[in-house]
């Protein structure tokens, strides 16, 4: 099932009524309802929102990622639940106790899939995704020689023509691929707790700063669904990078298509299908990640 994903942007109250979300609009008093079990994300933007805290625990009982927004208007912090599934302490063991070798192997494929899908997001786009193929067929356990960072600067010189350079406080439209990324993070997170994994022990990412490098780790294949919708809005004039119909634009990623293997589906339950492979991996399973490629 398809969760909802709700952005509040003017000023309400939310509060909890028989298992429902209460929306009260704080300029004239009128209430809608939502049922908190067909909701995945909520996106606090205006600092005026109020919310109860039996709302908030409801939501977290329902694994929903609460994200609340900064005076910028950005993705600064987010509400997840610490109790998101029923055998997390046996898959935290298979967690800690993972050989460095299948670690090295989780990020090969992860690279190499990441890799995979900017190649076919720039052909879809009119470029030669074609110069990325020695990339990703060259990845060694572990990308031992960095063949995701040489791809990435092949890769971001043809997507955006020439002078781009990614980078956080960069110019446009790196603002819209921060907060495209804050969104996709928010959700492999929630992908993860669902699957009884826990973000903060990375395969990859390490900083002590970083409570979710699992999350960034598992993100990675998942970015190029992000650029894919930045690319578009770039190029048609987004202006005004990060105004409300484009974070509702960017929030819309996760129903991006995605294939994985044979079947099609949103980019939210694919999501969980890589995360409940990469738990598999762990409990020496499978060797295989389910991961996604662009449609």
């Amino acid at each position: 099932m398809i969760k909802q994903t709700l952005m509040f942007t003017s000023p309400v109250s939310l509060s909890l009524k028989d298992k429902q979300m209460v929306i009260t609009f704080k300029d004239n008093k009128d209430t809608v309802t939502r049922p908190i079990e067909d909701v995945g994300f909520v996106v606090i933007e205006n600092p005026m929102v109020s919310i109860t805290v039996p709302l908030l625990n409801e939501l977290a009982d329902n694994n929903v990622a609460v994200i609340f927004c900064d005076k910028k208007m950005m993705p600064k912090t987010m509400l997840m639940t610490l109790d998101g599934n029923t055998t997390q302490q046996e898959s935290y063991k298979y967690q800690l106790n993972a050989s460095l070798p299948m670690k090295k192997n989780v990020w090969k494929q992860l690279v190499e899939c990441k890799i995979k899908n900017q190649s076919l997001l720039l052909n879809k786009v009119g470029k030669d995704g074609g110069v990325l193929k020695p990339y990703y067929l060259n990845v060694k356990s572990g990308d031992s020689d960095n063949r995701e960072g040489a791809a990435a600067r092949e890769y971001w010189r043809l997507l955006f023509d020439g002078g781009f350079k990614r980078e956080r406080e960069g110019l446009p439209p790196n603002g819209m691929l921060n907060y495209g990324y804050t969104i996709l993070r928010a959700a492999v997170t929630r992908a993860l707790i669902g699957s009884g994994l826990y973000p903060a022990f990375g395969v990859f990412h390490r900083n002590r700063y970083n409570a979710f490098p699992l999350a960034d780790d598992i993100m990675e294949p998942y970015r190029p669904f992000v650029d894919e919708i930045v690319y578009h809005l770039y190029y048609d004039g987004a202006v005004n990078e990060l105004d409300s119909q484009t974070k509702r634009r960017l929030l819309r990623v996760l129903f991006s298509d995605v294939k994985m293997g044979k079947v099609t589906r949103p980019l939210e339950n694919a999501l969980s299908l890589t995360t409940a492979s990469l738990l598999k991996m762990y409990k020496g399973e499978s060797d295989k990640l389910s991961l996604p490629m662009l449609v």
